[in-house]
C-alpha cells in the first residue's frame, strides 16, 4: 500500500510538490486531516541512490516523432527535478512515485560501458548516432561523481561512433575536451535545452538545473571549441512562457547555435496532476488559463500521445507557436536541420584492430 501526502507543498529545490501514487501498485491511500496531529512535511529532502546493474544498455525506438532509434540513458530519475518532464512516469515501473520520488530516489546503472561495448561488437549492429539523454539528464549533478557519461564518451569517441546530446546542465562543459575531439570527426551534436530567461521561473519549474544565463554560457563556450550546438526550446508552455519564444531564440543565435527546435509542453500520465498542483502552488492566478490552453491544444485533453501532435499539439495557439518559431528561425538564419551530418562511416567496433599506421 503506497501512501499519497497532502499536495500543495513547495519544498527547497524540488521542483514535484507531493507523490502521486505509483499507477501499477495494487492499492493506494490518502493522507486526510481527521484532526489528529501530524508532523508536517521535511522541506528539504535528501537525494538517495542505489545502483542497477545494466544487462543492456541501449534503448531503441521506432517513433517517427524522433530523430534516433537508439539512445543510453546512464540515470533513472533525475536530480533537475523538472516538474514537466515526461520521464517521470516511467518512475513507477521501479515501484516508485513519479513524483518527490523521481527526483530524491535516484537509480545509477552500473556497467553500463560493458555493455555498450558487447552490443556494438555485435555482427549485426548497424551504426546510427545513439542519443545520449533521451529520457532522463545524462549531465545532472549525479554525473559529477559517478562519470558514467564520461566514460561512455570516451569508448564513442575511441570506436569513432556518432552521439547527440541534450542537456540543460553546465557540467557538459567537463568533457569539452572529448566533445572538441569528436567534433573535429563530426561524431557529435550537443542540444541545450531553453526554457526561459527568467531566473525566478527557473528556479521552481527547473529548480536543480543550470541557470538561463550559464546554459547560454555553455552554447557559447562548446561553439567556440568548434562543437555543433543547437537549441532546444522545450517546453513551451501556453501562458507561461510562450511569450519568450523569439527572445530564446535571439539569446540562443548570440551564443552561437546553428540550429533550433522546439516543443509544447506534453503531460502524459502523472504528470498532469503534478504540473497543475505546482500551477497551484505557484502561479495560482494563472493556473486556470494555463491549463485551458493548454486543453485547447490537445483537443480538449490535458494531453495527446498521438505520433505527430505530442511534440507540437493543434489548433490555433499551436499553429501559432510553429508559426512564429518559423518566422523567427528564418529572421535569424537558424536552421531546423543539422547544418553537417555525422560520420557513421568511421565505425570501428571497440575491439576491431586499428590501422598499424594510425
Amino acid at each position: 500500500m503506497t501512501q499519497t501526502p497532502p499536495k500543495g507543498v513547495a519544498r527547497k529545490g524540488r521542483g514535484a510538490t507531493f507523490d502521486p501514487h505509483n499507477r501499477f501498485a495494487p492499492s493506494v491511500s490518502e493522507a486526510v486531516d481527521d484532526g489528529w496531529w501530524q508532523a508536517e512535511a521535511p522541506a528539504m529532502l535528501a537525494t538517495e541512490v542505489r545502483d542497477e546493474a545494466s544487462k543492456s544498455a541501449l534503448s531503441w525506438n521506432r517513433s517517427p516523432d524522433l530523430g534516433f532509434d537508439r539512445s543510453l540513458n546512464p540515470y533513472r530519475g533525475c536530480e533537475h527535478g523538472c516538474i514537466y518532464c515526461f520521464a517521470r512516469p516511467s518512475h513507477a515501473y521501479w515501484d516508485l512515485s513519479p513524483g518527490l520520488d523521481f527526483e530524491t530516489r535516484l537509480i545509477a546503472r552500473t556497467g553500463l560501458v560493458e555493455r555498450l561495448t558487447e552490443e556494438l561488437c555485435k555482427p549485426g549492429y548497424v551504426c546510427r548516432p545513439i542519443n545520449l539523454s533521451g529520457n532522463t539528464d545524462c549531465y545532472q549533478p549525479l554525473e559529477a561523481k559517478r562519470r558514467t557519461t564520461r566514460a561512455i564518451l570516451e569508448l564513442l569517441l575511441a570506436c569513432r561512433h556518432p552521439v547527440t546530446l541534450v542537456t540543460k546542465g553546465a557540467l557538459i562543459l567537463r568533457d569539452r575536451d572529448l566533445l572538441a575531439e569528436m567534433a573535429e570527426r563530426r561524431l557529435v551534436r550537443v542540444f541545450i535545452s531553453l526554457t526561459s530567461l527568467d531566473a525566478e521561473l527557473k528556479r521552481t519549474l527547473e529548480p536543480r538545473t543550470a541557470s538561463p544565463q550559464a546554459r547560454l554560457r555553455v552554447m557559447r563556450e562548446l561553439s567556440a571549441d568548434g562543437v555543433p550546438v543547437g537549441a532546444l526550446i522545450s517546453p513551451l508552455i501556453p501562458g507561461l512562457n510562450d511569450h519568450e519564444l523569439e527572445r530564446l531564440l535571439d539569446a540562443a543565435h548570440h551564443a552561437g547555435a546553428r540550429t533550433a527546435a522546439w516543443m509544447l509542453l506534453r503531460l502524459p500520465h502523472e504528470v498532469a496532476p503534478l504540473f497543475e498542483d505546482w500551477l497551484q502552488t505557484h502561479y495560482p492566478e494563472r493556473a486556470g488559463k494555463v491549463m485551458s490552453l493548454i486543453r485547447q491544444c490537445r483537443g480538449g485533453k490535458d494531453y495527446d500521445a498521438r505520433f505527430g501532435h505530442r511534440m507540437r499539439g493543434e489548433g490555433v495557439f499551436a499553429e501559432l507557436l510553429e508559426q512564429r518559431f518559423q518566422k523567427a528561425s528564418k529572421r535569424l538564419g537558424i536552421s531546423q536541420r543539422s547544418e553537417m551530418g555525422l560520420d557513421v562511416s568511421a565505425f570501428r567496433p571497440p575491439h576491431a584492430q586499428g590501422d598499424l599506421f594510425n
